[in-house]
């Protein structure tokens, strides 16, 4: 079993980790289609890891909203190569993927994380596989698939019923046989939220670190900030920053996250969000001394 603090360098995992991402799909709502050859891929998860990447999570399977499902084998296709060429040299990498077979055999091509973004809720061999394999996971947030979550964004108080739903998996996923030492949680932000519910969420990350488990915040280029950031244009259009141009917000995003006690951020690009945790984590040694 490979608890989650192991799984980067000890000297690393004292601030908050920086896992980059590399969509192998062509339907991703920032980088879709960008890096859709293994080969191109694997320069690319390099690439994040000289800017400053603790690990690097792959997926094969676009989750924007709307987005409608591929099949299993088209999934490993995509997934399986990158998976291998970056582990082969050294990546910490992380498979994003609902499938327990695409977990599995990433898992077996050289992963050391999986990260469901449906909580283990999608298939339910998922987490019999993850306390087999004693591989850390993260249970994200979920309410249904992305051709229907923004249907699903009714709560009674959402910081509370993320919550609630979230220890919902955490137990099961204990219930399947997982340790609590392999489990990262992460609230979902943008899967089933309106944009003011992602917000809400933000300005209660201190609420989820306190589950004592390691929070995944994964807000990078999403629509929310999108939508912070738009403007008004000629002629009375009003147009929305493009996913492209919300880094910096991301990187504002990611020096929250940390102070909040976040245990790892997920972002396209990286080298901004690595130079936040770092000040932050020196802030916090000032702090203590």
């Amino acid at each position: 079993m490979t608890p989650v603090a192991d799984l980067v360098d000890p000297g690393a995992s004292r601030r908050c980790l920086v896992m980059g991402v590399v969509n192998v799909t062509p339907d991703s709502f920032s980088d879709g289609g960008r890096w859709t050859s293994a080969d191109d891929a694997v320069a690319r998860g390099l690439s994040l890891v000289a800017d400053g990447a603790d690990l690097v999570d792959v997926g094969g399977e676009s989750t924007r909203p709307g987005a409608l499902r591929i099949d299993e084998d088209e999934e490993l296709r995509r997934v399986l190569p990158v998976v291998e060429g970056l582990a082969a040299s050294g990546v910490v990498v992380s498979v994003d993927t609902m499938r327990s077979r695409v977990a599995e055999r990433a898992l077996e091509a050289g992963a050391r994380l999986v990260n469901d973004v449906s909580g283990g809720r999608a298939d339910p061999a998922m987490m019999p596989l993850v306390a087999a394999s004693g591989s850390p996971m993260v249970l994200m947030h979920w309410r249904g698939h992305s051709d229907r979550m923004q249907d699903l964004t009714d709560y009674d108080d959402v910081v509370e019923d993320v919550l609630r739903e979230l220890q919902q998996r955490v137990d099961a996923a204990v219930a399947a046989g997982v340790a609590l030492e392999q489990v990262v949680v992460d609230p979902g932000l943008g899967f089933s939220k309106t944009g003011d519910q992602n917000w809400t969420l933000l300005a209660a990350l201190h609420r989820f670190a306190a589950l004592g488990l390691p929070v995944l915040v994964a807000a990078s280029r999403k629509g929310f900030l999108g939508g912070l950031l738009a403007h008004d244009g000629a002629g009375g259009t009003h147009r929305v920053r493009p996913p492209e141009q919300r880094d910096d917000a991301t990187a504002a995003i990611t020096t929250l996250a940390a102070a909040a006690g976040a245990w790892a951020v997920r972002v396209h690009e990286v080298a901004a969000s690595a130079d936040a945790v770092r000040v932050v984590e020196r802030l916090e040694q000032e702090r203590a001394r």
